[in-house]
């Protein structure tokens, strides 16, 4: 068997201490980034790999933060933990990523498979229904939460999310400047917080402009494209014949754009449609959706700056910070006019 490769050899090889290649390999400032170039170059070439485990019983971090969130394939989440990612990175840190689904027990069996890999810390969009003991559970045992996206009642930890409820009153209120007056809303639920206040978001707006909410034009539950897209035959059975839709996010604009135009027709020109987030998506789908950028990038790089920070011993304030949305003005909104009879067209 090949001997393992040491910190000594290293040394060895280069003329330097063991000290020496101990604080280069872990980036420290006090050894010259050329110096640290050639020692983690030479590291390579000798097949050297860095013991986390020991390094760990050393210094008491590991390393490693666990970033947990609905589902990653939902782009709103892939734009937080790329902003996650790229600030842990400057810090030398290493993230291990869990998909919850919204499932309690998922969520709280990472949370405790983190705390026996010696975490250090983690940043969460907590799952639905997730009890407070959860994350008491990480808190208790030296492993500090920050939350981001979703709010807990009974849980004052540092929470990074865009301002919901005002970011949809945007949306909202863009249709209602256009003249639109009947205007349903599309997608979320009441189970978490940001499908609360983007609700809340709505109704205020509707209320500001003196239309009156019928609870008639939500429909709720869908958060993904193909929910979107099926929302549309009951978005279009409506009684009240909406001429605008505000949607949850962007995923279901771009599915219920799709349902309006299978029906026969044009989103943007018969039926005013606005997203939300501002994802990739939005400024190329066809046409190109109406929407608010939620800053997600501006989430995700505060969650973990306040974590890095709370792990060198200062602390960001407890409690809620939120990312003010802006709007984003594109082609599926248009002035109001009467809809459309399909019978005749």
């Amino acid at each position: 068997m090949a001997q393992k490769v040491k910190l000594s050899t290293i040394a060895d090889s280069l003329g330097l201490s063991t000290a020496t290649i101990s604080l280069a390999l872990r980036d420290s400032p006090l050894v010259a980034a050329d110096t640290r170039d050639k020692i983690k170059e030479q590291a390579r070439a000798l097949g050297y790999i860095y013991n986390r485990r020991a390094a760990s019983l050393r210094t008491s971090r590991s390393g490693i933060i666990g970033v947990v969130v609905h589902d990653v394939m939902n782009p709103f989440y892939g734009e937080i933990l790329k902003a996650i990612e790229s600030e842990l990175d400057r810090s030398g840190q290493t993230f291990i990523l869990s998909n919850h689904y919204d499932s309690v027990e998922k969520q709280r069996t990472f949370i405790e498979t983190l705390l026996q890999l010696g975490g250090d810390g983690v940043i969460m969009s907590p799952a639905i229904g997730t009890p407070v003991e959860d994350i008491r559970l990480a808190e208790q045992n030296g492993m500090p939460a920050i939350l981001v996206a979703r709010t807990m009642e009974g849980v004052d930890l540092p929470t990074y999310r865009g301002d919901d409820s005002y970011g949809i009153s945007l949306a909202t209120n863009h249709l209602i400047g256009l003249g639109h007056r009947v205007i349903a809303m599309i997608g979320g639920t009441d189970q978490t917080s940001t499908g609360r206040d983007r609700y809340q978001g709505y109704v205020d707006a509707l209320r500001k402009a003196n239309i009156e909410v019928d609870p008639g034009l939500r429909i709720p539950g869908p958060r993904t494209m193909q929910g979107g897209f099926e929302a549309a035959v009951n978005f279009l059975s409506l009684p009240q014949k909406p001429t605008a839709a505000v949607c949850w996010n962007d995923l279901v604009a771009i599915g219920l754009m799709n349902g309006i135009a299978r029906a026969g027709l044009i989103p943007g020109q018969d039926i005013s449609v606005t997203g939300y987030d501002d994802l990739e998506q939005a400024s190329i789908s066809t046409p190109s959706l109406t929407t608010v950028s939620n800053q997600q990038a501006d989430v995700g790089r505060l969650a973990a700056r306040a974590l890095l920070d709370r792990l060198a011993g200062s602390h960001e304030p407890d409690g809620l910070h939120l990312i003010k949305p802006e709007m984003r003005i594109r082609q599926s909104t248009s002035p109001y006019k009467p809809l459309r009879d399909l019978a005749k067209a």
